[in-house]
């Protein structure tokens, strides 16, 4: 039997459990400690925190590390991006002012590109950057990432399929944005609406039509679309002339128009080109249409349309040209009465053969005497 010396007196045998209960000590919780056995248990203690502490300072210096580097290096790519935005913004505010900065540069539309751009590649480098931290912090934690990882995958997927409308939007208009399909200021066809581009965004593209409503399209509803402000713009003219016109004086009177129209503002800087006359579209007994083209700036078409057909009629009207819905050519001769325009129509009752001449004479009156 083991035996225990307390302090300043002989050893003495342990309790045991039938003693202590028999001496009121219901809940072992309740039996006194000795010295001996707190000591034991305190140096049990200090020693698991003695072989622990190295690993705890190793994991925690090691998450502090980690979220050092997250952040720092979080805080330089977003620096560096901002810069780059800042340097697209100002080159294009370098060019705006001289004399090709409205043809080749529109600021608005370059401002809103760069901060979309901006704004999708600082959030997808804070979303793989601290992603990528909390990861290794879950590993410094001895944690099995492969449940998580599997978990996040599912997850992902059911999300990808009950959102698959906003992410066709959003991988939409990333993608459109970083082509350059289109920007603020462009004239465009979408396909479900057309009008100038007011505000490009990752979902919804707003458009303004023709009699000024806003159009509010999502980027995944477009399937085709059709700039009609980038590169150059064609403006096609058709002028119908009687058939007995003489093609060489027409053209040469349209010739004439054009050249003078090329040399004015602010048509000289809206004609990208000479005027040309393509030939004859089409020749009918009564008309005869001519077909003008010329090559214009983007989104100066119909202004130059107009312009064109003004001059062309002025020209055409000076020159004693006449087109066909203009006014009616006048007569040389008169022409010989038709002797015949005097007369009526000849009537059935004239015949007395005929059947109305026969249903029209009164019956006889029957003689009483007989």
């Amino acid at each position: 039997m083991n035996r225990e010396r307390l302090p300043g007196g002989p050893l003495v045998p342990p309790l045991s459990w039938s003693a202590l209960r028999a001496a009121g000590a219901d809940d072992p919780t309740n039996v006194p400690v000795t010295l001996d056995e707190a000591a034991e248990k305190a140096t049990n203690a200090a020693g698991w925190v003695e072989q622990n502490w190295s690993t705890w300072l190793n994991t925690g210096l090691k998450i502090v590390l980690i979220l050092v580097v997250a952040f720092t290096l979080r805080m330089l790519v977003r620096k560096a991006l901002t810069k780059l935005i800042d340097r697209m913004n100002r080159s294009a505010q370098a060019v705006e002012g001289t004399a090709l900065g409205g043809l080749l540069v529109n600021a608005e539309r370059r401002r809103q590109r760069s901060e979309a751009i901006g704004s999708v590649l600082r959030s997808v480098a804070s979303f793989l950057i601290l992603g990528t931290a909390g990861l290794m912090i879950l590993g410094a934690f001895k944690i099995d990432l492969a449940p998580l990882l599997a978990s996040a995958g599912v997850a992902g997927v059911a999300i990808g399929f009950g959102a698959r409308n906003l992410v066709t939007d959003f991988l939409s208009g990333v993608f459109m944005i970083l082509e350059d399909q289109y920007g603020v200021g462009d004239s465009v066809d979408a396909g479900v609406a057309s009008g100038e581009v007011i505000e490009v965004g990752l979902r919804v593209t707003k458009l303004r039509g023709v009699d000024g409503e806003i159009w509010y399209v999502r980027n995944g509803e477009i399937k085709r679309i059709g700039n009609l402000s980038q590169g150059w713009a064609t403006a096609a003219v058709d002028v119908t002339v009687r058939p007995a016109e003489d093609l060489d004086r027409v053209s040469a009177v349209i010739t004439e128009a054009t050249e003078s129209m090329s040399k004015d503002e602010p048509w000289n800087e809206r004609l990208w080109g000479p005027v040309e006359i393509l030939g004859l579209t089409e020749v009918l007994l009564d008309s005869m249409t001519i077909r003008v083209n010329a090559k214009t700036m983007p989104g100066k078409k119909l202004g130059v349309e107009r312009e064109l057909r003004w001059r062309i009629k002025r020209a055409l009207d000076a020159a004693g040209i006449r087109i066909v819905g203009g006014i009616p050519p006048q007569a040389d001769e008169p022409k010989p009465t038709d002797p015949t325009a005097g007369m009526s129509a000849p009537s059935a009752f004239a015949s007395p053969a005929s059947p109305q001449s026969a249903a029209a004479t009164p019956l006889p009156k029957p003689d009483l005497n007989k």
